[in-house]
């Protein structure tokens, strides 16, 4: 007799996910709430740990009911934690206005910092608000902590940046900046708007007589621990929109994040060097990624994303200018994917090191998608042609499931992968893209070990 094992799509479902649940709830310990965790799961160390596809095909109708139990107890972990860090009435509430800002026009940067500087020092819990119905203008400003005590910023109107490059002399990649801030909250149901037009008309992606320099990014949260921003609108950011660089413990809940169409480089969430960061519930329609994932980024969640137009949900760009790269355990779920110029994408520049690896694509739907399945290891963005290397980031372990929907182009299934370090570990099960046209498309895949399982359309000759 046969021994009997588990199936290998229950095999990763069981080794991937508790690893998101028990990071964002063992991390949490650092925080004064953390006592209201007190049975967690177990990490797992994705340094020890080799997930594989296995070759027993066996059915089990358990999987949608484990998976949804391991979110629904990961739910109640998140609802304790709001209600336990929650300010207690009796928080120091900190107006900007009282602090000088006009909304009537001009600069309102110092009433901003005087204000943050109020709060920050509360012994405290303290709430920082931005009055609806007024627009404030900011230069570029940081807001640094660490702070005395938890700390809210309200966002009920609406902040917007400087339209004059001079403003960002000291600075031209950054707008406004949280650095090194513990137990935040951004909220509020307003907007932040970056004024980007005329960063766009001076891009050399857009007026190709101008050189080619950095423009800001929005908003950047930086080394920030146990971070929530939800109920937000951010919009014509001067590149990207919102930024969490070297961040633990994040949550991105509800927010819309828009721009043209034609906006360069205007990402909508940039997630890189962070780790245990969900991002829920979001529509992000710019000029560029709506979400991307670089360097150093380990146990991101995407769920419930509504993407497009723009280039996709990318992770990458990986290993330029032959730099190390690091991503692991990434989980894209429930997402609607249209007009786009990719779908899900993993890209990465040849010569560079280090992977991208444990990674999951499911139950997502595409809409008039040019490339709606492709992962690029000789990706190239600049005019004159890449050099030829024989390094690459090793990706493996990525599995695309319940991937459905119209491709705009006739190649639906792209796997462009190294030929000294190809592509290792690929599942496509339950995949159906076709045509938005009359025809079938078709699968291009060079240097891949790929399987499938289910019905996979279109698939590799």
């Amino acid at each position: 007799m046969h021994p009997q094992y588990p199936p290998r799509h229950l095999l990763l479902l069981l080794i991937l996910l508790p690893s998101f649940v028990s990071c964002f709830s063992s991390t949490y310990r650092e925080s004064p709430v953390a006592n209201v965790l007190e049975h967690t799961h177990s990490y797992i160390d994705s340094r020890n740990y080799r997930p594989y596809f296995s070759t027993i095909d066996r059915k089990d109708d358990d999987v949608k009911h484990i998976f949804p139990r391991l979110l629904n107890f990961e739910a109640k972990v998140v609802a304790r934690l709001d209600q336990a860090s929650a300010p207690v009435s009796s928080a120091k509430v900190v107006n900007v206005d009282d602090f000088g800002a006009k909304a009537d026009g001009t600069d309102d940067s110092q009433a901003f910092k005087k204000a943050w500087e109020e709060a920050c020092s509360s012994k405290g819990s303290a709430i920082i608000v931005i009055p609806k119905n007024k627009i404030y203008y900011l230069k570029p400003v940081t807001f640094s902590g660490p702070c005395e005590s938890d700390l809210v910023f309200k966002i009920f109107g609406t902040i917007k940046a400087s339209a004059k490059v001079s403003d960002y002399e000291n600075d031209r990649r950054h707008w406004l900046v949280f650095e090194n801030v513990q137990n935040f909250r951004v909220r509020g149901g307003g907007t932040i708007d970056g004024n980007g037009k005329i960063w766009w008309e001076n891009s050399c992606k857009i007026n190709k007589s101008q050189p080619c320099q950095h423009a800001p990014t929005a908003v950047t949260f930086l080394e920030c621990k146990s971070l929530i921003v939800a109920n937000l609108r951010f919009q014509n950011a001067q590149q990207m929109h919102l930024s969490f660089q070297n961040c633990v413990n994040v949550r991105a809940l509800n927010l819309m994040v828009i721009a043209p169409e034609t906006s360069p480089n205007t990402d909508g969430i940039h997630v890189t060097g962070t780790q245990n960061i969900r991002i829920r519930n979001c529509v992000i329609r710019t000029g560029d990624d709506c979400i991307s994932i670089v360097s150093g980024s380990k146990n991101v969640e995407a769920t419930d994303i509504t993407c497009g137009p723009g280039h996709g949900i990318s992770i990458g760009s990986l290993g330029a200018d032959n730099s190390g790269a690091e991503v692991s355990n990434v989980f894209v779920n429930r997402a609607t994917i249209s007009g786009t110029t990719n779908g899900v994408r993993i890209k990465t520049w040849q010569g560079g090191s280090g992977y991208a690896r444990n990674i999951v694509f499911q139950n997502v739907v595409m809409r008039n998608v040019t490339n709606p399945i492709i992962i690029n290891q000789n990706y190239c963005d600049q005019d004159s042609p890449c050099e030829e290397q024989t390094s690459a980031v090793q990706i493996s372990n990525v599995m695309y499931k319940n991937i459905k929907g119209t491709s705009a182009s006739d190649v639906a299934v792209k796997f462009d992968c190294s030929k000294n370090i190809p592509c290792r570990g690929i599942l496509l099960q339950d995949v159906n893209i076709a045509l938005e046209e009359n025809g079938k498309p078709e699968a291009s895949c060079a240097n891949v070990n790929l399987r499938k399982r289910g019905e996979v359309f279109p698939q590799c000759s």
